[in-house]
């Protein structure tokens, strides 16, 4: 087998190597957290050990499908969140931009 050292790697390929290494490794260590803090009761298979073989021996893609698809949504945390954001959102434009009403009288 032809092994090619890392010295005959062209500087671009090397960076986008270890560029890619890094989105993994933080991809993975975000992934990890995520599980540790995330409850028993909303992880997906029903046991957090699973997840972690799944994250770290399925690299990248064990952890996106983690991320993606392993945990349930927490009970009624959707709505209140939602309302909040639009309503600060709101608040938000009106202190930046003001009211919308023009005060010249025109």
């Amino acid at each position: 087998m032809n092994a090619i050292a890392w010295a005959d790697i062209p500087p671009a390929a090397k960076a986008a190597i270890v560029a890619l290494a890094a989105v993994q490794v933080g991809v993975e260590v975000v992934a990890l957290v995520v599980l540790a803090r995330t409850p028993v009761e909303r992880v997906r298979l029903g046991k957090k050990w699973p997840w972690v073989l799944i994250i770290l021996f399925v690299n990248l893609v064990g952890a996106v499908v983690f991320l993606a698809a392993g945990r349930m949504p927490a009970p009624g945390a959707e709505e209140p969140a939602a309302a909040a954001s639009t309503e600060s959102m709101a608040r938000a434009a009106e202190l930046l931009y003001g009211s919308g009403k023009s005060d010249d009288g025109d």
